[in-house]
């Protein structure tokens, strides 16, 4: 399981996706594969909202709550984050932040920021079975190309 800066700063609030005011589960992979996702996604226009964490160098995809049950992809992991509240609830990186969202595209915390904001987003969610059957694609794009040199 990939312990990372998304997952941690995300799990570590209301499981509230900032910006859309509706639980969503989290799913983190390393950002080169993330990457070639999120562009297989866009081009079937299944993106969903996806958080950026430089520091760690990966991708965190939100999907709907509950896909952490059952989720098996090698190289990722997903986290259930609703219902699961260790601080105070404020996702934002800054005292006027609101964890309801409000139409907010702010970040559950500083270091980490949107790759695609909910507002640029295709859905509220990134549907589990497009996300697996995209993050396959990729690592077999990545491994192709890694191949040949």
């Amino acid at each position: 399981m990939l312990d990372t800066g998304v997952a941690a700063a995300y799990g570590a609030g209301t499981g509230v996706a900032p910006g859309l005011g509706e639980p969503c589960d989290l799913v983190t992979v390393p950002v080169r594969q993330g990457l070639e996702a999120v562009d297989i996604l866009r081009l079937r226009a299944g993106v969903g909202p996806v958080l950026h964490d430089g520091a760690c160098d990966t991708l965190g995809f939100l999907v709907p709550p509950g896909t952490a049950a059952g989720w098996d992809v090698p190289g990722s992991a997903c986290t259930s984050t609703y219902g699961n509240v260790h601080g105070s609830g404020d996702l934002s990186d800054d005292a006027g932040g609101d964890a309801s969202g409000g139409g907010s595209s702010r970040t559950p915390t500083s270091g980490v920021g949107w790759l695609v904001p909910p507002e640029g987003a295709y859905t509220r969610a990134t549907e589990p079975s497009r996300l697996r059957a995209a993050l396959g694609q990729a690592a077999r794009t990545i491994e192709a190309v890694d191949r040949s040199r």
